[in-house]
């Protein structure tokens, strides 16, 4: 299983390259003040970091109680990546609502471009992830 160490590197690396491709393109695609656009991205990001620690804790310890392994598949990479941005989701809209002056709706239609935007993203950076700082092998008895 991943340290600590590893997962506040794997968040940190996430939301930081995130936010750099993020923040213009949102700016441009909403059509909102960069600075504005920004700020709600950070406070997105805040939110993520923090979601993202605890579901992957989570979510590894359970396959680690369900198949003894955290070695994710494809599969379960794009289980994982998809459940992970509906929590998100769930949490965003209405801060996104309230910080933008728009409606519940309009919101919710941001989130899910943006959810689209991070969905794949969070597929191609946890695949990378994965090649460059590959899960240590740990034999089941070292795992309990």
């Amino acid at each position: 299983m991943r340290t600590t160490k590893d997962r506040i590197r794997h968040t940190l690396g996430f939301e930081g390259i995130g936010l750099i491709l993020f923040i213009p393109m949102a700016s441009w695609l909403f059509g909102f003040d960069l600075q504005l656009m920004g700020t709600m991205a950070v406070v997105g990001s805040i939110l993520a970091t923090v979601w993202n620690y605890f579901y992957n804790l989570l979510f590894d310890h359970s396959m680690l109680k369900l198949r003894g392994d955290v070695r994710k598949t494809v599969p379960l990479r794009l289980f994982h990546a998809l459940f992970f941005e509906l929590g998100l989701l769930s949490q965003f809209v209405p801060v996104l609502a309230w910080y933008l002056g728009i409606s519940l709706r309009e919101a919710l239609m941001m989130s899910v471009t943006m959810a689209t935007f991070y969905l794949v993203y969070a597929f191609v950076y946890n695949l990378a992830y994965d090649k460059v700082f590959p899960v240590p092998y740990q034999s089941p008895q070292v795992q309990s």
